[in-house]
Formats: C-alpha cells, structure tokens, sequence
C-alpha cells in the first residue's frame, strides 16, 4: 500500500450538498404550509372569531342599520345587503390575515428560524407556507360570508365570469394584506405588537364606499374614502357581483394591489435575511 500524498492529506473533505434546489423548497413549502394551517385550525378561538365578528358585522348593518340607510339611498335591505356584501367579505379577510401577523411574529421571536439553519429548506419558505395557509384560511371564511348572505336574501345578476372576476379581486386583497401583516409580523418584537401594527388596516373598509356611499360622508373624509385602496377594490367587486361593468375601479383595484405587494416583497426580501442571520 503506497503512502498518502501530501495533496491526499491536505485535502478537506467536501460534505454532500443537500437537497436546496427546487425540490427542497417545493417540499418546504408543502410542510410548512401544512404546520401553519395545523396550527391556525389548532387554534379554534381565532379562527371562530374570525369568521363569527364578520357575520355579527353583516346581522348589524343589515338588520339593524340597513333599513334606515336604504330607505335614504331608495331601496330595501335586501338592497343594502347586496350593496353591503363585498365590505363584509374583505373585512373578514382582514380579520383572518391579522393572525398572520401573531404566527410570523411568533416564528421570528421565539427562536423557530434558527432551526431551520439545519434544516435542507430555504427559511423563506416558512413565510410561504404561512401566506398559503392564510389564503386557505380566509377564503373558507369568504365563503361562509357570502353563503350566509345568500341565506338572508341575497340574490345576484352576476354571470360565472362576473362572478369569478369578484372573487378573483377578494382574493387578491386577501394575498395582500396576508403579505402585509407577515412583513408587520417580521419586524413587530412581540406577537401582541404585531397584531396592533396592522389593526389601521382593518379599518379601511369602514372609511370607504364599503358600508355607505362616499358622497354621504362629510366633506372632509371624502377626500380620503374615494381614494383610499378600498373604495376601488369593493365598488369593482359590489358591480361585478350584481352583473355590472365595474369600468376603471377594476383596473385601479388591481394597481394598489399590486402597489403594496410590490412594497411588501421588496421589504421582506430586505428584511427577511437580516433577521434570519441573527
């Protein structure tokens, strides 16, 4: 047997490569999105509350206040109930995507990121698999909404594509503001912190046209309902989902959705590795 070259004993080993290429995070994705929506459904209070205060919004402004604001506008409350719908549904959206933020803010403070170092997926897909789970989540949520609405009455002239396009828009706004509250969840200290940051978002549905016409509002909040992100995004879906043209408030809908994902993606891509490396 020869004796070992120098080259031989000077040499480190080179330890295998894991899995890191597409497969790895496709894998990471389908695991961590399946821990998430353990977790979320684990948690039975959030997702009851999240699905029981819309509902309670929709018998309220309905029952209690549609009367009296339908009658102003010429109508009934089957009427404010079709005109109220799309508010109802992204305001459960936003309800759910909320708990984004606590289970992001949770992951990043409780040490959980540092154990995915040993682990043969990229750490981004945890923040994936929470934005999959939240989609889930509030789309199940969305559908309980508008099938109690039809329970009450509400009756729609949309055709499968006017329909679809409605629903398309929800969920649009829905992966937007679940990206929103992740990077909120990234950079809250707390998971407490984190739900408080994103709580001005689930107020913009009561500062549009979504619960009553902005022209109704006084003067100095019309400026803001008619061009805040959701007056466009609802008034697209209340006209698409009664068989009508929602004209430019679909295309500008879908400008400020793209608008803060673009925003949201381009802070976590700086955000996100910072806090991974600590």
């Amino acid at each position: 047997m020869s004796a070992p070259t120098a080259e031989q004993m000077t040499t480190t080993p080179t330890p295998a490569a894991g899995p890191m290429g597409g497969a790895s995070a496709a894998t990471g994705l389908k695991i961590f999105s399946a821990r998430s929506l353990k977790h979320s459904f684990r948690d039975g209070e959030s997702v009851l509350m999240a699905i029981l205060l819309p509902l309670m919004l929709m018998l309220i402004f309905t029952f209690i206040f549609g009367e009296s604001i339908a009658a102003g506008q010429g109508g009934d409350r089957g009427d404010y109930l079709a005109y109220v719908l799309p508010a109802i549904a992204l305001t459960a959206a936003g309800f759910g995507a909320s708990y984004t933020a606590v289970v992001v803010s949770n992951d990043m403070t409780t040490g959980f990121m540092n154990r995915l170092r040993t682990m043969p997926f990229p750490a981004v897909t945890v923040l994936m698999g929470h934005t999959v789970s939240s989609m889930v989540r509030n789309m199940l949520a969305t559908a309980v909404v508008v099938a109690v609405a039809f329970a009450l009455g509400f009756r729609t002239d949309a055709s499968v594509g006017q329909f679809l396009g409605a629903v398309g828009l929800i969920a649009l706004w829905i992966l937007v503001i679940t990206v929103v509250f992740a990077v909120l969840g990234m950079v809250a200290g707390s998971a407490e912190a984190a739900s408080g940051y994103g709580f001005i978002l689930l107020f913009l549905p009561y500062v549009s046209s979504g619960f009553a016409p902005v022209e109704t509002m006084p003067s100095w909040l019309q400026g803001f309902a008619g061009h805040q992100p959701m007056t466009p995004i609802i008034d697209a879906s209340r006209s698409l989902l009664n068989g009508q043209s929602p004209g430019s408030e679909w295309w500008i809908g879908i400008l400020w959705c793209a608008g803060f994902i673009a925003v949201a993606l381009w802070l976590a891509a700086v955000i996100f590795p910072k806090k991974v490396a600590r």
